[in-house]
């Protein structure tokens, strides 16, 4: 018996992935189940990996990956000024919303999480395209 993988080709299929990436995102985040793995990890790799979807739409390169680390390393560097922590304080919806995607805390463990979560659809998507190859 063989098993098939799902093979993600079409642009259309991207966007469902994403759509589903993100659905588990906010899931992670309104669910609490008192694992710190669960809880805080999952969602910050869900993050990541959503971003490399949205690069992935955009463009069909190898590389995806690597930018897609450069944009998370980018954001998770960014809390270090603070900007973010201080727009928390904003009258704006719109203004404390970003703050919160863009996060307020700077973390190496959050770093690791993040090459996870990208390494992790990257491996899909990989396999994907040597699936589709053969």
């Amino acid at each position: 018996m063989k098993v098939r993988m799902l093979v993600i080709q079409s642009r259309s299929a991207w966007v469902v992935c994403l759509f589903g990436i993100i659905a588990a995102g906010i899931a992670s985040r309104l669910v609490h189940t008192g694992l710190v793995i669960i809880d805080k990890h999952l969602g910050d790799a869900l993050y990541a990996a959503m971003i490399y979807v949205i690069l992935r739409l955009i463009w069909m390169t190898a590389r995806v990956a690597v930018w897609a680390m450069a944009v998370m390393t980018v954001i998770e560097l960014f809390q270090l000024t603070r900007i973010a922590a201080h727009m928390l304080s904003s009258p704006h919806w719109v203004v404390r919303i970003a703050a919160r995607l863009m996060g307020t805390q700077f973390s190496f463990s959050d770093l690791f999480v993040y090459a996870l979560g990208i390494g992790c659809v990257y491996l899909f998507d990989s396999a994907a395209e040597i699936r589709t190859a053969r």
